[in-house]
């Protein structure tokens, strides 16, 4: 493990890394559905909401002049296609409002919230997130995710990996970036943030796409900590 005793603040990516949002959204839909009397592959709904999830974000961070739009109106925006493809029917304003809140209401991992209350002991914690705030302290709110604050891509208009939200990140807690840990499950949000003198903790999540799964199985790069989940993080930190 390299030196990371000047590390004061650990922020973290949330989608995949503290929660499970694949179980969580095809459970929550499952349910729901069933109630309303709503028959869809809700499965496939998730599955494909979330393989357009990266190319939402590029239209906005490749189109400056049209402005920043948070991740809320980008997963109805995208909800609204896949219903379409998907031949889902009947569903009203308020039943597409419901699910894209879905996302609002994920569960954590077992080990985060656990894992996140130790390491509070000693490090400012907060999630680093291309989740929007009102997201992020809702989702908080659900899953009873302790943060110290709640860091998001909508503060710098900007989605990760751009620099400006690690190093805007640094900035808002008044700390140099080495002193503070971008911790996440993916080795491309590790390295953007390594690259900007950010140092790295990384937990592997090879369940995050369930059998959809391609990548990001282990530690493919020089990361400061590697944990099988965030209490061997917390740990190798002396949490």
């Amino acid at each position: 493990m390299s030196d990371v005793s000047a590390v004061k603040a650990l922020v973290f990516d949330v989608f995949g890394t503290i929660v499970d949002w694949r179980s969580s959204l095809i459970a929550d839909f499952t349910a729901w559905g069933e109630k309303r009397g709503i028959k869809a592959d809700w499965t496939a709904l998730v599955d494909g909401w979330r393989a357009v999830y990266a190319a939402s974000m590029d239209v906005v961070r490749k189109n400056p002049q049209n402005g920043y739009v948070m991740l809320d109106t980008l997963h109805r925006q995208s909800l609204e296609k896949l219903v379409a493809q998907l031949s889902i029917t009947g569903l009203t304003d308020a039943d597409l409002h419901h699910l894209t809140m879905g996302w609002h209401r994920l569960n954590g991992w077992p080990d985060s919230v656990a894992a996140l209350t130790r390491l509070k002991t000693k490090f400012i914690i907060s999630p680093l997130s291309n989740g929007n705030v009102a997201l992020l302290t809702n989702m908080a709110k659900h899953a009873g995710l302790p943060w110290d604050l709640v860091m998001s891509a909508e503060l710098f208009e900007h989605y990760k990996p751009d620099p400006e939200v690690y190093l805007g990140a640094a900035k808002l807690l008044g700390l140099k970036p080495e002193q503070v840990m971008m911790c996440a499950a993916h080795n491309h949000d590790l390295k953007a943030a390594q690259q900007l003198g950010l140092k790295t903790a990384f937990v592997a999540r090879p369940t995050e796409y369930g059998p959809l799964q391609k990548y990001d199985f282990g530690a493919k790069g020089d990361w400061d900590v590697i944990g099988k989940d965030f209490g061997e993080v917390a740990d190798k930190l002396g949490c």
